[in-house]
């Protein structure tokens, strides 16, 4: 399938994870729609409510991919966004803990910083195994797929414990539709956010926020504005934010038929086949054996921040490198052919 893809045909691209990447039939719906509001934008945005009912559609086609009861869903710009949406609205105080994962992304780890500085709570690392919250802790949060090894998380064990202590369950789910078979009411997760523009290849602003019923009045909308009424359903309340372009969010159907049409389950395991082969192939110590289409390896490099930029300026090769609290990583997407892992063999073994 890789030429259904838009990506440079020169470059090794084994970072997926980043940005995603978006299949030619995906893009070119995306460009429909915007080439349709730009060609009559009071008849696109405004009239008759008729965005209204397509967004409607494809937010129902999302909930029914996802497994998640509608009313517990709403668009969002990406994870990120979504979880600023829940962190901000939370009403903690001083003596309160917020219990995260040791090995959370670094944006979202920024996001609680902040939130735990102005409220005055409490903020505590664990690893993912350890999650142990008590009588203080009012937040429980953890990533479904660890952003930087691609391990995969018994989350709905930690939202089981998180309700058992009386704190509120959230998961960053950034990289799990399109990996994982998602079924989101299962999981049991208080709040879940995700991405639709990385691994479910929908185009750049499509994401979302799952927030279940109970806990609904506890989320505000990051934005107020036409749909927000008190009697407005939380998915009303959280859908119009102002003027944007909402075609990324009317592609998401698009790419999910994408999936569909191309076996994706198919793909995952070609994909985990590949990087089994990478385990094999790089002189590189794998982070976990618990992963689906993403793995990160440790590696001692001399220069590991320029480790990256020379494997693109010389070989070609887009692939990440970061430091993590478990030292510094390289997470390798696999998910063209043998001849990409080869690739990136040969450039390190050249080092």
């Amino acid at each position: 399938m890789k030429e259904l893809f838009l990506l440079d045909p020169d470059v090794v691209y084994l970072n997926h994870g980043s940005f995603g990447a978006c299949p030619r039939p995906v893009f070119e719906r995306y460009q429909e729609l915007q080439r349709e509001l730009e060609r009559e934008p009071v008849e696109f945005m405004g009239r008759e409510r008729r965005l209204g009912e397509r967004f409607e559609a494809a937010r129902l086609r999302l909930a029914e991919y996802l497994g998640a009861d509608p009313g517990s869903l709403a668009f969002a710009p990406n994870a990120s966004t979504a979880l600023d949406t829940v962190a901000r609205s939370l009403a903690l105080r001083s003596g309160d803990e917020i219990l995260v994962g040791e090995d959370e992304y670094g944006g979202v780890m920024r996001l609680w910083a902040f939130v735990a500085a102005r409220s005055g709570a409490t903020l505590r690392c664990a690893p993912f195994d350890d999650i142990d919250p008590h009588e203080r802790t009012r937040v429980v949060f953890c990533s479904h797929v660890e952003w930087s090894s691609g391990r995969v998380n018994d989350v709905a064990e930690a939202c089981r414990r998180a309700r058992a202590a009386g704190a509120l369950s959230i998961v960053d789910g950034a990289h799990a539709p399109g990996q994982l078979e998602l079924a989101l009411d299962a999981i049991g997760a208080d709040v879940y956010s995700g991405n639709c523009h990385k691994w479910l290849c929908a185009p750049k602003g499509s994401g979302f926020l799952y927030v279940r019923p109970e806990v609904q009045e506890l989320i505000e909308p990051l934005v107020v504005s036409w749909d927000w009424e008190e009697s407005s359903t939380w998915p009303e309340q959280n859908r119009w934010q102002g003027t944007r372009d909402p075609s990324a969010y009317l592609s998401v159907p698009a790419a999910i038929e994408f999936q569909e049409e191309h076996d994706w389950p198919a793909v995952r395991r070609r994909s985990h086949a590949l990087l089994d082969h990478a385990r094999d192939r790089l002189a590189l110590e794998p982070l976990t054996d618990d992963f689906v289409q993403m793995l990160g390896f440790s590696i001692d490099a001399e220069n590991p921040t320029g480790l990256t930029r020379w494997l693109f300026d010389e070989h070609r090769i887009e692939v990440p490198v970061f430091e993590t609290s478990r030292g510094w990583v390289m997470r390798v997407q696999a998910y063209n052919d043998e001849a990409d892992v080869e690739a990136l063999a040969r450039a390190l073994a050249s080092l």
